[in-house]
């Protein structure tokens, strides 16, 4: 049996969903059909804590989870997430305005068809609105019963204690995985002082480390790794190098690329959930199964000594999109 993990005042599976894959991001948007049969076979196999957000395929996400899973309710924790505007000049304008947020958050409710969101999370930092602010607004909705707890995307662990300070805050969700180590400059310190959750979003490091690029590759402009460094050019020639000996190590464990991914973040960190994404079912009842997977204090060595951000070439964002995120970064 999966040992549970907490958030808030949540129990969960340590591998929860994250649902952006099913409406955008990744190439070609899954059919309908396909994407409703993946949401229950989530919660088929104990996977309880679905992430969507507004801006996912322009509130197609939230439509899609909301529609499909509104029998199943009461067996999963939802999050979603505010934070952007879509204008018709700029589809993903930043917006942690007190009335930008109520706008969205009622937005979402309708959408899903509820009236109350679990967790609730600015989807990013507006540098334009104190977050002080953007949490005043999350902290009216919880005190109206629109969300049971609020959540940071992006965030540094500066903006995190004053956040903290303004209203309890219950998970920080960032990208994490061997090939992104930023959190371990100065955010998991801080969610551990503060007892906020700390959520790794995508933690196989965006299908690298579950073997989707092991043999050569066409990045349509659909997908969004298509902008992003490590995936591009020199940079992309120099981390292939790393994989044949990363799934050497997942050959001797016994299990498989993306299941040693997820079972390196598990074992990091006693207290962090993961949310894979993934239009796939084999691919998540794969995920699954890292909740199974044991290393050795040697195996973990072993992990961190391959990949980590010394080896890992190029960065993790271009220019326009690391604007849009105040998280630490190394020297």
């Amino acid at each position: 049996m999966t040992n549970k993990r907490k958030l808030g005042r949540f129990s969960i599976n340590p591998i929860g969903l994250g649902c952006m894959s099913l409406s955008q991001a990744y190439g070609p948007q899954p059919n309908e059909a396909a994407s409703e049969r993946l949401l229950h076979r989530a919660l088929d196999l104990g996977c309880d804590f679905l992430d969507t957000a507004a801006l996912y395929g322009e509130g197609h996400n939230e439509t899609l989870v909301g529609r499909t899973l509104k029998a199943r309710r009461r067996e999963f924790t939802l999050a979603s997430k505010c934070g952007f505007r879509v204008t018709p000049e700029n589809p993903r304008l930043l917006d942690g305005s007190p009335a930008a947020i109520a706008e969205t958050l009622d937005n979402s409710l309708r959408r899903l068809g509820l009236d109350h969101i679990d967790l609730y999370y600015l989807h990013r930092p507006d540098p334009k609105t104190p977050i002080e602010e953007s949490v005043g607004a999350l902290a009216r909705a919880v005190w109206a019963g629109k969300i049971g707890a609020i959540g940071l995307s992006e965030v540094s662990a500066p903006q995190l204690r004053r956040a903290h300070a303004a209203h309890p805050i219950a998970a920080l969700q960032t990208e994490y995985s061997l090939w992104t180590r930023n959190p371990e400059i100065a955010v998991l310190d801080a969610c551990r002082d503060l007892g906020v959750t700390f959520v790794a979003f995508s933690p196989v490091a965006r299908g690298f480390l579950a073997g989707a690029f092991a043999r050569p590759r066409a990045l349509g402009r659909d997908d969004i790794r298509f902008a992003m460094p490590r995936f591009q050019g020199d940079d992309f020639v120099r981390n292939q190098a790393l994989y044949d000996p990363y799934k050497a190590i997942a050959d001797a464990v016994g299990c498989t690329p993306a299941q040693l991914a997820l079972a390196w973040l598990l074992h990091r960190d006693p207290g962090l959930v993961t949310i894979p994404g993934t239009h796939d079912i084999a691919h998540l009842e794969e995920n699954m199964g890292a909740n199974d997977v044991r290393l050795s204090a040697a195996q973990m060595a072993a992990l961190d000594a391959l990949v980590n951000q010394a080896t890992v070439a190029g960065s993790r964002y271009n220019p326009a999109q690391q604007a849009t995120v105040t998280t630490e970064e190394f020297a």
